[in-house]
């Protein structure tokens, strides 16, 4: 999958309005009630990512998790970033 040049970058931005561009990759925390719900949202990330074979670097700190998306292959964000952004947000 080709790298997005930066205008794509920012244009596919607007799809996943809480997520932030930090260097080549895409980053967001989402906040929950504790730390069971937390990692209850972590699994299901797993089994999306798993799917896809496309998967986020995970920082998880007792009810926030913060995911981080590139595409290592690419060199840097594509498509499959912002796809599976949109999909993280949906869960």
């Amino acid at each position: 999958m080709p790298k997005l040049s930066s205008a794509q970058t920012k244009a596919s931005l607007i799809s996943v309005p809480e997520w932030k561009k930090q260097a080549k990759t895409i980053t967001r925390t989402y906040q929950f009630k504790d730390f069971p719900a937390a990692i209850r949202f972590v699994n299901a990330v797993a089994r999306l990512a798993e799917k896809a074979w496309h998967h986020p670097d995970i920082d998880i700190r007792w009810n926030k998790v913060t995911l981080t998306l590139t595409t290592h292959d690419a060199g840097g964000l594509t498509e499959k970033d912002f796809d599976m952004a949109q999909r993280f947000d949906r869960l």
